[in-house]
């Protein structure tokens, strides 16, 4: 017999997007059930942020490693073991969903596993049993995506690539965003050879181009083989290996392996959805208003599922305004943030908040922006022979020259912009930058002494 069970709200998916309505819903007294198929977390918790700094970290170590004899240390030769550093990213992973699990039950949310059916726009089902809600929440997140391409099959995704439990000595990587770019420095930084195919010129193209060409330029120093305007048209293997064949005749291995890291698709196909008649675009999103509603009356929806940015902190607040504005009493309430700040850790880190210099200039006009850039050798190489440069460019507008772009590679760039991000919201100048006072030595105090 089926069952039916009313609450004020259910949420589709428990990952950032999901976890943070929830949890802001129930604080307010609402009833929430969560219903979620997979790991608790989602993308960032299990195949995402958290492993991938975990990875970085090891690689960055490795990195010091090489760096500790310009300090005097004497070091026999390090040797790397993959198995157990995955054996312990995994332990700790498995912990957070623990802690996602326990959250949710000390908050008083429900959470059903399985697979959620839509009914209707206040109706889910999950197996036999049939729950109701006044509002609905969509937050299933996204996937990675895989090329329409004969030999596909013979590559894996950032998601394989997590389910290593060996380090390939050969591997090639298709891609050119902050996935692609992460992966290749941290193989790269733990001994594997590393062939970087991209369909462009450069890497991370809506990035600021200070970035993406300092970070190449990076990649080929440290051994990453780039091969640009290449596309590619059929995988193949052979007794040596994987074989890529790109178009114009360019062939890239043999390598050990193949990483897919070609963007990824936001999952909109949940089970019974065409029943609502949602506004999806041209890519597979959810549309959603400043307020996450959706084109169905209370259906809303959050996260990578959406068109909003891909980042675990977009998601969360995102949720969490979305339960202030339906159980908190605020009707206003949502995300308003001039500037998102984000960090790609790659090697070496990049950090940037706001406009590039082209997008600056596409919206105020080329005589409207004033660019400031600094490019140094972070002290902590003083005493090596390898010198890696640090790049910093402030972008401003307007007589008052406003900070509106402000973007740094190099050693400390994940941690330097969470601050700068904070004077940018409050609309911070260049004046604003130059009377503060530095902090000497750092390379962060770059940002308030450049000229």
């Amino acid at each position: 017999m089926e069952q039916s069970v009313s609450f004020d709200l259910i949420v589709i998916g428990a990952g950032s997007g999901g976890m943070a309505a929830a949890r802001r819903a129930a604080a307010y007294g609402a009833r929430v059930l969560v219903v979620e198929h997979g790991p608790l977390g989602g993308t960032c918790v299990n195949v995402g942020c958290v492993p991938k700094k975990v990875m970085w970290n090891a690689a960055r170590i490795g990195s010091m490693f090489e760096l500790a004899p310009a300090y005097g240390f004497s070091l026999d030769t390090a040797s790397h073991d993959w198995g157990k550093l995955v054996a312990a990213r995994q332990q700790y992973v498995r912990r957070l969903n623990d802690i996602y699990r326990r959250n949710l039950a000390v908050d008083g949310v429900e959470l059903v596993e399985g697979t959620a059916e839509i009914v209707s726009s206040e109706s889910v089902r999950v197996g036999a049993r049939t729950f109701h809600a006044e509002h609905l929440l969509i937050a299933t997140g996204g996937r990675p995506r895989i090329p329409d391409v004969p030999g596909a099959e013979l590559g894996v995704t950032s998601d394989g690539f997590f389910a290593w439990q060996e380090r390939p000595a050969r591997v090639a990587i298709a891609g050119a965003g902050y996935i692609a770019v992460e992966v290749a420095g941290v193989l790269r930084a733990l001994g594997s050879e590393v062939d970087l195919v991209i369909r462009h010129q450069t890497v991370l193209r809506h990035f600021d181009a200070l970035l993406s060409n300092e970070l190449m330029a990076a990649m080929e120093r440290d051994g990453i083989r780039i091969h640009t305007d290449s596309v590619i048209e059929r995988v193949e293997r052979d007794g040596t290996g994987r074989r890529l064949q790109c178009a114009g005749g360019h062939r890239i291995g043999p390598v050990d392996a193949l990483i897919w890291a070609i963007g990824r698709i936001p999952n909109s196909d949940v089970p019974g959805i065409d029943r609502l008649a949602l506004e999806i675009d041209a890519a597979g999103h959810i549309v959603v208003d400043e307020f996450q509603n959706t084109s169905v009356e209370r259906v809303y929806a959050v996260g990578d599922v959406t068109p909003a940015p891909a980042l675990t902190p977009v998601a969360i607040r995102n949720g969490r305004k979305l339960a202030d504005r339906l159980f908190g009493g605020r009707p206003d309430a949502h995300n308003d943030a001039r500037f998102v700040p984000t960090v790609i850790f790659s090697h070496p880190p990049i950090g940037a908040v706001g406009l590039s210099e082209r997008e600056a200039i596409d919206r105020y006009g080329a005589d409207a922006v004033h660019c400031y850039e600094s490019r140094f050798v972070n002290m902590l190489y003083a005493p090596a022979d390898h010198k890696p440069m640090t790049a910093m460019r402030l972008v401003t507008v307007g007589e008052r020259r406003e900070v509106v772009g402000l973007h740094v590679i190099g050693e400390g760039a994940d941690e330097m912009v969470q601050g700068f991000a904070v004077a940018m919201e409050m609309g911070a100048t260049k004046a604003d930058f130059d009377r503060t006072i530095a902090i000497h030595p750092t390379a962060a105090e770059e940002f308030v002494t450049m000229r």
